[in-house]
């Protein structure tokens, strides 16, 4: 790497996650600054917050509630009835929660769930996805399971939330009904001419971009005319959020796991070479 390149790397995670993990960076040695691309807010249209509450009310009926995220699951007990859900949960031992990932695991043990009742990958999984959790509980999954899908949803009035259906196609094949609540909404998050001006600079003067969302890729600035990302670098956590920056046009792409210490490893891995 020229040695005028910065070795500066950009998260862009949603905030406050951001600030959290450039703290966990610096700590490990990494020169980092957030620039959050996603904002996460609560939903926003009085029905589908209506349909929301009665999903929490009816948790009981499901045999397993799968949270695609952190953020799924602190705005799904974000009420009242949050202290009754985690309250209970010891003792509806039918029901499941699922986590793709330990951030996931994490949360839902911060809003009271025992670890006891918590599915999700190994630690030491080569991916946390809905694939790497299907291989967890497939076997809880027969002909009348009902399990209910918590996620976001980039439109105010999608009730059902939008995100990859993989998971759910695997539990509809194996005779399983599935249900789809949105518990919190993702958006764009309004960016300075502070913020567009670094976006201008990293694009070309070789910073590091982190990306664990191909939605944020979605939200960066036009560039102006006759720059682009050919010059850039981005560091993905999943192999599909790589191919969406190569779809971007970034030029130099490479993809690890999400854990913080693989991230920091192959940042630093990066600069070395």
């Amino acid at each position: 790497m020229p040695e005028s390149w910065p070795r500066r790397t950009i998260v862009t995670r949603a905030a406050p996650d951001a600030e959290r993990w450039v703290a966990a960076l610096q700590e490990l040695g990494v020169a980092a600054l957030a620039l959050p691309l996603l904002a996460i807010r609560p939903l926003s249209a009085p029905a589908l917050r209506q349909g929301l509450q009665a999903a929490r009310e009816r948790w009981r009926d499901y045999q397993a509630l799968m949270f695609v995220s952190g953020n799924a699951v602190r705005h799904f007990f974000e009420s009242n009835s949050a202290q009754t859900l985690a309250a209970h949960a010891q003792a509806a031992i039918k029901t499941r929660y699922w986590a793709p990932g330990p951030g996931t695991v994490r949360a839902l043990r911060a809003c009271g769930v025992p670890a006891a009742l918590i599915d999700g990958p190994d630690e030491q999984a080569l991916q946390f996805d809905s694939e790497a959790l299907w291989q967890q509980v497939a076997p809880q999954i027969g002909p009348g399971a009902r399990v209910l899908i918590v996620r976001g949803t980039s439109e105010p009035h999608c009730a059902q939330g939008q995100g990859r259906d993989w998971l759910a196609q695997r539990l509809a094949a194996a005779g399983a009904q599935v249900d789809r609540i949105a518990s919190y909404e993702r958006c764009a998050p309004p960016l300075d001419e502070g913020a567009q001006a670094l976006v201008r600079a990293a694009a070309r003067d070789g910073s590091l971009w982190l990306f664990s969302s191909s939605e944020a890729l979605g939200h960066l600035p036009p560039l102006p005319a006759g720059q682009d990302w050919s010059g850039a670098r981005a560091l993905a956590t999943h192999p599909r959020i790589a191919q969406a920056a190569r779809r971007a046009g970034f030029g130099q792409v490479r993809d690890c796991r999400p854990a913080l210490a693989d991230v920091a490893a192959s940042i630093k891995s990066w600069h070395e070479h």
